[in-house]
């Protein structure tokens, strides 16, 4: 069968603003590409490529013409996906349409319509394999796990209706070949680089793991993944890095140092098999406090930046959303890794009810911490958490979740929303500011750095003017 993947293209200034830093492989469709069999004809659209998105998509359409059409997406992207729906069917009626994601996971019910066919929550893969076994026998989709027919008894949103993670030494090998993977790149942070080394080289996306341990109130994953982290078999992580093309590995886990075990296994099986590669991963304040030889270990085989959620600059709005660190601990953390030789990439929010007084006090915080990446959310619940079902009420815009980026707010400012941009954009320009790159006058190629100072102000442009997003009066 002739199957299209597809992968949207954000309408939010945030979010392109964000890309100009960041442009990752469409991993989840390499995927599900992977967990298919080998006689069907496989393609995917990236649309975040193309200058001209619904053009490119047609033009897919009418060329290759296929017989299921699958879209993935996050919340703010649903109703883009629907609208891409919707063109689909009225160029190819007898197409099936399938939606997966992390949207049709945590909100299924948007995507209930007549031109879509089925949505898949969870893991994609076994789903998704199973939806197109039984379209090539023209068989029915009723009864499939983790697969809702529309017109059908939607699951309600709770623990209990939750899909199960399967088994992570399931998890196919990703079908890289469907994209050229020079398309794909990241600005890529370092305590010190070499001179004249590319900011943005080619890079590869790999997952070793699913699930987090922890209790981060805003964050759904340890509600869909039941509080319990699995990580992928240690060999089989090893002989997808070693196969990549890119010598740039940005490690997709929530979590890469939280099953210290684990990680210590596969930073041996890297170092035994030579394997030479640079490292971007995810952890915390409190693991890189507990674990320094392992970080230690990474660092030796070529981990060169790390994600730290700093989330707040005062315990008390730590303590808020059961963080599980202090600022004290941040720091403490920060310290440690610069002095391995780790840079780090300092994650913060801001809450919707921060007032001039806040925001100066985030600012003044960030200028003072030595070099760092740093980035700025929207402190935004995931639907499906606690929290969010807390905020709901509150929400005071229509399209809530075309707005759920994490970097618009979805209920009332304490500023008026305009100031509130103002401000959210001039924390980002600061931010941009302490990147140890720029602090140490790192010499790059001139290509590289024009594109880093096009990507600061596109990056500044999509924060200051984010209220545009809302209603009109809204903004004052």
């Amino acid at each position: 069968m002739k199957i299209l993947l597809v992968k949207p293209k954000a309408r939010l200034g945030a979010v392109l603003g964000l890309q100009g830093f960041q442009l990752l492989e469409p991993l989840e469709l390499g995927y599900l590409a992977g967990a298919l069999p080998a006689h069907h004809d496989v393609r995917v659209l990236d649309l975040r490529l193309a200058r001209f998105e619904n053009l490119a998509f047609s033009r897919t359409l009418a060329h290759f013409r296929p017989e299921i059409i699958g879209f993935t997406g996050y919340t703010h992207e649903g109703s883009i996906i629907k609208e891409l729906a919707v063109r689909a069917h009225r160029a190819l009626p007898r197409a099936k349409i399938i939606v997966g994601g992390h949207h049709a996971t945590v909100a299924p019910e948007d995507f209930e319509t007549d031109y879509i066919h089925a949505i898949v929550r969870g893991e994609g893969c076994r789903p998704f394999r199973s939806i197109v076994d039984r379209l090539e026998k023209k068989a029915a989709l009723d009864g499939l796990a983790n697969v809702i027919v529309p017109g059908t008894t939607m699951p309600a949103a709770d623990p209990e209706s939750w899909p199960e993670f399967p088994d992570p030494a399931t998890l196919p090998t990703p079908r890289r070949d469907l994209w050229d993977p020079n398309r794909y790149r990241a600005v890529w942070t370092a305590e010190h680089l070499p001179k004249w080394e590319p900011l943005f080289p080619p890079v590869s996306m790999v997952r070793t793991s699913w699930g987090c341990k922890m209790k981060c109130s805003f964050c759904i994953v340890p509600f869909l993944c039941a509080g319990k982290h699995q990580p992928r078999p240690v060999e089989s992580v090893v002989d997808e890095i070693a196969s990549t093309a890119a010598n740039h590995i940005y490690f997709s886990d929530d979590e890469n140092f939280i099953d210290e075990a684990f990680a210590w296994r596969l930073a041996e099986a890297l170092e035994a098999r030579g394997i030479k590669k640079r490292y971007f991963a995810w952890t915390r304040s409190t693991t890189v406090i507990r674990s320094p030889e392992l970080l230690k270990m990474w660092r030796r085989i070529g981990l060169d930046s790390a994600f730290l959620g700093f989330e707040f600059p005062t315990n008390e709005e730590l303590r808020k959303a059961k963080k599980g660190g202090t600022v004290s601990g941040n720091e403490q953390a920060l310290d440690s890794l610069r002095r391995m030789g780790i840079a780090v990439h300092a994650a913060f929010m801001v809450q919707p009810e921060y007032t001039e007084d806040d925001f100066s006090t985030l600012r003044k915080y960030v200028e003072s911490l030595p070099p760092v990446q740093c980035s700025f959310t929207v402190c935004t619940p995931s639907p499906g958490t606690p929290d969010y079902e807390e905020m709901r009420p509150k929400i005071w815009v229509d399209n809530a979740h075309d707005l759920h980026d994490c970097m618009h707010p979805l209920i009332p400012t304490e500023l008026p929303l305009r100031r509130f941009a103002h401000l959210f954009a001039v924390q980002a320009a600061v931010g941009t500011s302490k990147t140890p790159l720029r602090v140490n006058h790192h010499v790059a190629p001139p290509v590289d750095l024009l594109r880093v100072v096009r990507a600061e102000r596109r990056y500044y442009r999509g924060f200051k003017n984010m209220y545009r997003d809302y209603p009109q009066d809204l903004w004052d």
